[in-house]
């Protein structure tokens, strides 16, 4: 058990952000993973040239490393918003725009994971309103994903960061995968545990590990306080890993920290250099 045995991938919207995305994988990949995810990269553009989705793809087989999640387009992440899918007008049609696009290029290099972000509340909106309208759309998701083998990951925040966003226990994600879930009968809607956001609201992280393993897609991990590396702060990330393997988890764990005041490629000390690569 421990670290070694688990499956890491390296986010790359917040780690090697020293780098312009192109170079990424390729860092990524020297610093020993091969196995990366992102936000939605282009985050003014839902549906980016051709040229753009080929030339990100050329970098990730260059650099022989596999994309294992992506989120569908979700406005200025980071920044202020989080999420595009329940938010009325022009957003929730640049995230309906996205879907075909993110799917297609999730397909285009074998990523199987796919995480659409609620979206904020908007002030003067029924919150019913915002509601129906993400059931809407991440039905949509939840089909297209379906059309690639792939998985739809619904995530929960912390509000100390996100006072807007809706889901900010596990609880209310499960309930909007339940929802999804029963609109779609596909059962690929999933949750997206993330230790982190969860110990910024106060759960009980073991009761939620046990409560939801089994639901669970996608694992993401900062220490906290401060969102960085492991070690760095004072949750028992290690510890949490192993109940979660112990509790049937068997997918990967996405490493979603800042570095801090150091290059990304020196924040990896925690880790030894053999269990970076994907297995």
């Amino acid at each position: 058990m421990g670290y070694p045995d688990q499956r890491f991938d390296v986010n790359l919207s917040i780690l090697f952000t020293e780098l312009p995305l192109l170079e990424r994988p390729a860092a990524a990949a020297a610093a020993g993973f091969t196995a990366v995810e992102l936000w939605w990269p282009w985050i003014d553009d839902p549906t980016p040239e051709q040229a753009e989705l080929d030339a990100l793809k050329q970098a990730l087989d260059d650099a022989g490393t596999r994309l294992v999640g992506l989120n569908f387009y979700a406005g200025r992440l980071p920044g202020p918003d989080r999420g595009a899918l329940s938010v009325p007008g022009e957003e929730s049609d640049r995230f309906r725009a996205n879907i075909e696009v993110a799917a297609a290029f999730a397909a285009s290099v074998g990523c199987t994971a796919l995480n659409a972000l609620y979206g904020n509340r908007i002030d003067g909106v029924d919150p019913a309103v915002q509601d129906a309208l993400a059931l809407e759309n991440l039905t949509e998701a939840a089909r297209a994903a379906d059309r690639i083998g792939a998985v739809l990951l619904i995530e929960t925040l912390n509000r100390p960061e996100s006072p807007d966003y809706p889901l900010v226990s596990a609880e209310a994600a499960i309930e909007v995968v339940d929802r999804v879930n029963a609109a779609t009968g596909l059962g690929n809607a999933k949750f997206l545990l993330d230790l982190y956001h969860l110990s910024m609201n106060g759960e009980d992280l073991g009761r939620v590990i046990a409560a939801y393993a089994s639901r669970t897609g996608h694992v993401q991990i900062a220490d906290n306080p401060g969102r960085g590396a492991p070690g760095t702060g004072s949750l028992p990330l290690e510890r949490l890993l192993d109940e979660l393997t112990k509790a049937g988890y068997e997918g990967r764990v996405g490493l979603e920290y800042k570095p801090g005041d150091r290059p990304s490629a020196a924040s990896f000390d925690w880790l030894p250099a053999t269990a970076r690569a994907a297995r």
